[in-house]
C-alpha cells in the first residue's frame, strides 16, 4: 500500500477522530489520502501554532494524542510552541511533519539548505519531545507510528513528532508492525503503603495536593474513590482545578502564586501532604520552599527526576498513579479513616475569612463575581479553556468547576494564544458540545485568526474576551518593580473593539461594561436560541485591576500581596 494511506489507516485503526493541519506542499499525500481513505474529520487551521493547540485541546478530552501536521520549514517550526506545551503539561500527542525529498536533504554538506524549506526540525524538537523519529527508510513507518503511539501514552504522556520526506509518502510498503504493548508499573514497597495509611490516621491536618497527573494517567475516578475513602481535604494545583468538583465537600481550593488565600494558608498550615502527581514547581509553593518541608510529605508521581528536587525530605513513590490507588486500596482495604472535625473547621473559618470576590477593590466589573456569576449558569459547557494572564487566575481563582466538567489551559509552557484554538479541539473531540473560552485582549490577538474555523466548522464557543486594554499580569508587575512604568503593556500597546471584529467574522457578540450587565449577559449566552451557535461576551475591566491575592515573592505561600510585600524580584 501507499506510505500515506498506511499512515492514514493506521490513525483511523488507533480511535482517531479528527486530526488538526494547515496545508503545506510536504504533506499533500498524506492529507489525501486522509480524504480518500477514511473518515477522519480534517480540521484546517489558520496558522499550525494553532492546529498544534487544537490537538492539545483534543488530546486533553479524549485521552487519545492529539494530531497535527505542518509542511516542512515554517510550517514545522510554527508547531513548536504547541509541542512544547504538550511536553510541559503532559499531553499525548503526535506531530507529523512533511521534509523535503530524500534527495534534497543537505546531509553532511557544509551548507545551510539545499531544498527549498528544507529545516532540521527533529534536532529543534527533540528537547520538548519524548521522542523524534526522521523517516529514512518507507518500511520502517509502521514501526515507529506504533512506538510513537505507545511512547505518546505510556508512563507521563507527552508529544512525539515523526518528520517524514516527501517521496516516502508516495511509496509501496508492507505493514509489518511488532511492538510490545504491555504496559509496566514500578512496583511499590507494601511498607511504605502501611506507613502511608498509618501517617493518615494520626495526622491532625492532612492535605492531599492534586494535580494533572490524576487526569495524564486517566485515574480520575480512582482519585475519587481515594479522597472518600480517606476523608482528607483536598488542594489542587492550575493544572488539576477539574480534579475534584466545586461542590465536593472536601474541596478547598487552589494554592499557588495566586492561589486561594485561604487555600494557601491551609497549605502552610497542614501536618501531612500528600501530593499526587504534581511537581511542585515554583508557582505552586512560592521561592521559600523551607516551611513546606517541615511536615510529612508522600510524593507519588510516575517520574523519578521530579521528585525531591525543589522541595526535599518527601517519602517518593515512583509509579503510575493508576496502579498507585489500586495498591493502596488493597493495602487499606479493611481500614477506617476519620474525618478530621477541627481541621475541617478551621478551613471553612479560612474561606469565610477570606472569600476570593472580596481580595481586589475593583473599578467595575469585578473579574472573580463575574467567574462566579458565569461557571453558575453554564452548567452545560464541558470545558472551560483559560488562556495565560491575568484572566486565567481570576478563573483558577472562582470558577465554579462541577463533575463532568474539565478545565484546560497552558501551564508549564504559559503560551499566550492557547485557549481558542485548544477550545476548537475540545469541542470537535466532543462531537461540537459547548465549550467557554476565557482569553484576555492581549492572547486575543495572537490566535484571532481562527475565528473563521469557528466559524467554518460551526461550533458553539463561548468566548469571553476579559479586555483590559493591557497586559495586565505584567503591568502589575511593573508597578511593583518598575514604579509604574508601562512600556509596552499599557504605553505603546492597544487592542481592537473585540466585539466588532466578531461580527466581521459572522459571530454574535456583547459588550458589558458594568456590574449590572453581568448577568444578563450570561444569560444571553446560553439562551435556547444561542447554546448550540459561537457567541463573543466582551467584559470590560478597568485596566488598574490587578490579580490579588499574590505570593509577596521571597516570602513562605501564606504570605501573600497586598498585605506582606515581596522582598525579592520574581518573573511574573
Amino acid at each position: 500500500m501507499k506510505a500515506s494511506d498506511f499512515i492514514a489507516e493506521f490513525l483511523m485503526k488507533k480511535g482517531i477522530k479528527s486530526v488538526f493541519e494547515l496545508s503545506g506542499g510536504m504533506i499533500t499525500h498524506i492529507l489525501d489520502s486522509l480524504n480518500q481513505k477514511t473518515d477522519i474529520n480534517i480540521i484546517t487551521m489558520h496558522h499550525e501554532q494553532g492546529a498544534a493547540f487544537a490537538a492539545e485541546g483534543y488530546a486533553r478530552v479524549t485521552g487519545l494524542p492529539g494530531i497535527a501536521l505542518a509542511t516542512s520549514g515554517p510550517g514545522a517550526t510554527n508547531l513548536l510552541t504547541g509541542i512544547g506545551s504538550c511536553y510541559f503539561d503532559s499531553t499525548p500527542a503526535i506531530f507529523i511533519t512533511g521534509q523535503v525529498n530524500r534527495h534534497e536533504l543537505k546531509g553532511d554538506r557544509e551548507i545551510r539548505q539545499l531544498g527549498f524549506q528544507e529545516t532540521d526540525i527533529v534536532t529543534m524538537a527533540k528537547p520538548i519531545t519524548k521522542a523524534c523519529f526522521h523517516v529514512n527508510d518507507a518500511n520502517d513507518l509502521p514501526n515507529i507510528f506504533e512506538s510513537a503511539f505507545k511512547i505518546a501514552l505510556e508512563g507521563r504522556p507527552g508529544p512525539v513528532l515523526i518528520d517524514i520526506p516527501m517521496d516516502i509518502q508516495r511509496i509501496q510498503i508492507e505493514d509489518n508492525s511488532l511492538i510490545d504493548n504491555n504496559i509496566k508499573y514500578l512496583e511499590i514497597d507494601s511498607t511504605i503503603l502501611e506507613d502511608l495509611i498509618e501517617d493518615i490516621k494520626k495526622a491532625k491536618k492532612p492535605l492531599i495536593l492534586s494535580g494533572r497527573g490524576i487526569k495524564a494517567s486517566k485515574s480520575q475516578e480512582q482519585f475519587v474513590a481515594f479522597i472518600e475513602k480517606t476523608k482528607i481535604p483536598v488542594i489542587t494545583t492550575l493544572l488539576g482545578l477539574d480534579t475534584i468538583a466545586y461542590d465536593n465537600l472536601q474541596r478547598v481550593g487552589f494554592i499557588g502564586s495566586y492561589g486561594n488565600r485561604w487555600a494557601n494558608i491551609a497549605f502552610g498550615e497542614c501536618d501531612l501532604l500528600i501530593v499526587l502527581g504534581s511537581r511542585l514547581d515554583i508557582r505552586q509553593t512560592g521561592a521559600d520552599t523551607k516551611f513546606i518541608e517541615n511536615r510529612k510529605i508522600y510524593h507519588i508521581d510516575c517520574e523519578k527526576g521530579e521528585v525531591n528536587n525543589r522541595v526535599k525530605g518527601c517519602e517518593a513513590i515512583i509509579t503510575d498513579l493508576k496502579f498507585f490507588f489500586n495498591e493502596f486500596e488493597k493495602a487499606g482495604f479493611n481500614t477506617s479513616f476519620r474525618s478530621k472535625k477541627e481541621w475541617n473547621e478551621r478551613i471553612n473559618d479560612l474561606k469565610n475569612k477570606w472569600p476570593d470576590i472580596k481580595e481586589l477593590d475593583a473599578k467595575g466589573i469585578n473579574p472573580n463575581v463575574f467567574m462566579h456569576l458565569l461557571s453558575n449558569k453554564s452548567k452545560k459547557a464541558k470545558v472551560y479553556l483559560a488562556d495565560v494572564g491575568s484572566h486565567q487566575m481570576w478563573a483558577a481563582q472562582s470558577l465554579e468547576i462541577y463533575k463532568d466538567q474539565q478545565f484546560l489551559t497552558s501551564g508549564g509552557m504559559g503560551a499566550m494564544g492557547f485557549s481558542l484554538p485548544a477550545g476548537i479541539g475540545a469541542s470537535i473531540a466532543l462531537n461540537k458540545e459547548p465549550v467557554v473560552v476565557l482569553v484576555g485582549d492581549g492572547c486575543m490577538q495572537i490566535n484571532i485568526q481562527e475565528l473563521q474555523t469557528i466559524v467554518r466548522n460551526k461550533l458553539p464557543i463561548k468566548i469571553i474576551v476579559l479586555n483590559n486594554r493591557t497586559l495586565g499580569m505584567i503591568r502589575q508587575f511593573q508597578d511593583s518593580y518598575f514604579e509604574s512604568r508601562y512600556q509596552s503593556t499599557y504605553w505603546g500597546y492597544d487592542a481592537p473593539d473585540f466585539a466588532k471584529v466578531a461580527i466581521a467574522y459572522g459571530i454574535d457578540s456583547k459588550t458589558i461594561e458594568n456590574q449590572k450587565e453581568i448577568e444578563n449577559a450570561v444569560n444571553w449566552l446560553w439562551d435556547v436560541e444561542n447554546e448550540n451557535k459561537p457567541q463573543l461576551l466582551q467584559v470590560m475591566i478597568n485596566p488598574h485591576t490587578n490579580t490579588y491575592p499574590k505570593i509577596a515573592f521571597g516570602r513562605p505561600i501564606t504570605e501573600m500581596e497586598p498585605f506582606a510585600k515581596p522582598i525579592a524580584m520574581e518573573a511574573t
